[in-house]
């Protein structure tokens, strides 16, 4: 979490305070809002108590005219969609999701919205309007990924140089994008500590995880190419009494290639509400990743949640889970399957003075962590970002560009 700490301003009693954050907030993101609960839901549900936030996804294509579908998640929070016909060419997608766009621009008051990217590729149809402020929220190295648009390196790019403020989701990101931006802040992962709490009570078991037998080794998340396969396959070979749960849609890859043995467990994808109940019945909670391209600046959010749940970790050696928490000896840090099996033996063994010892040290070391801690310091820096706009002349901003 970064220390960033900007004094609100002060006001006369008899004076209103400037309001810096905008009314409006578009966020033009890569995931869908109901596929995994995660940095997008928890950061914008919350910037929803302050501005009207519309979330873009990526289109959908069918037998239909262009058009957007709204749905109301939350109070002031729209999921909007765009629907797309069949057969269209990058460019023409392109230019039907700006007519869209600017559709849903024509009622609102671009000198009081910021524009939020998750996705440079958004920047290809909305590059022409200009907003009060640009965010970048920079989570992962999209380019990195499997299946990673071409284009994806070059409007970046653009819009590191249209952004007003950039945020990374960890301090490897941070290291390798602080130099194309001047106006940078990590922003590691945070936590929902009263949610993932709730793991540390006693719980009944799922209906789909009570009749797995212990020990129980678990893992919640998406299964893509950043999963190490091996690894579990290898583990689940050397320790078939210990019973492997895994939690999460399977994505990108081919679910045929997942290794199947008896203590292999895949459970799919679950609720966001529903996670504590799987956590509560873990012995041990995994971060299986691969050392890959699309893992290099990865900052999993499930490491602080998994130890908000009071439950030992084992990770492969990701950068972003090293440090802090490997260094602090918070999470153990294994690079294949028989460094597993050693780690795992050891917290099998330990004492509950040491149990109690470890579980003290994770408390004060997440006392800070906390999303809506984040929100805050987000919303200043965002803040600042529109009132140092403010010389811009109004009737200048939010135009757009013929």
């Amino acid at each position: 979490m970064t220390n960033i700490k900007l004094k609100r301003k002060e006001h006369p009693a008899n004076e209103a305070p400037v309001r810096e954050f905008p009314e409006t907030l578009i966020c033009f993101s890569h995931l869908r809002w109901h596929f995994v609960y995660q940095r997008p839901q928890h950061l914008l549900s919350r910037f929803a108590s302050y501005s009207q936030v519309y979330y873009i996804e990526e289109p959908v294509f069918g037998n239909w005219e262009a058009h957007f579908t709204t749905e109301a998640v939350a109070d002031n929070l729209k999921v909007m969609v765009p629907h797309l016909p069949q057969g269209l060419d990058e460019a023409a997608v392109e230019a039907a999701q700006r007519r869209l766009l600017d559709g849903l621009v024509q009622h609102i008051r671009l000198s009081a919205t910021a524009f939020w990217y998750y996705t440079p590729m958004a920047f290809s149809f909305s590059d022409h309007l200009q907003p009060r402020v640009i965010v970048y929220d920079c989570m992962d190295e999209l380019a990195a990924f499997k299946f990673a648009p071409p284009r994806l390196k070059e409007l970046e790019a653009s819009l590191f140089q249209k952004a007003d403020v950039v945020f990374t989701g960890g301090h490897s990101l941070y290291q390798a994008k602080k130099g194309k931006h001047a106006n940078i802040y990590p922003f590691p992962s945070s936590i929902d500590k009263a949610h993932f709490g709730t793991a540390r009570k006693a719980q009944f078991d799922p209906e789909d995880q009570k009749n797995i037998a212990g020990p129980r080794l678990g893992f919640f998340g998406v299964i893509d190419e950043r999963f190490d396969i091996d690894l579990i396959s290898d583990l689940a070979t050397r320790r078939p009494d210990w019973q492997l749960v895994l939690i999460g849609p399977v994505v990108k890859i081919d679910p045929a290639t997942l290794p199947q043995r008896p203590n292999i467990h895949y459970l799919g994808g679950k609720n966001y509400k529903e996670l504590p109940r799987y956590l509560s019945g873990w012995d041990i909670a995994l971060i299986p990743f691969a050392n890959n391209e699309s893992t290099r600046f990865i900052s999993p959010t499930k490491t602080p949640e998994y130890l908000a749940a009071g439950i030992p970790v084992i990770s492969t050696p990701i950068r972003d889970v090293i440090e802090p928490y490997g260094a602090k000896g918070l999470v153990s840090i294994a690079m294949n399957a028989i460094a597993f099996e050693a780690a795992a033996e050891k917290i099998f063994v330990m004492r509950p003075a040491e149990r109690s010892s470890w579980l003290a040290e994770v408390d004060s070391f997440l006392k800070a962590n906390s999303w809506d801690a984040t929100y805050e310091e987000m919303k200043d820096i965002i803040g600042a970002a529109a009132a140092a706009k403010r010389t811009v002349p109004m009737e200048e901003m939010g135009k757009k560009v013929a």
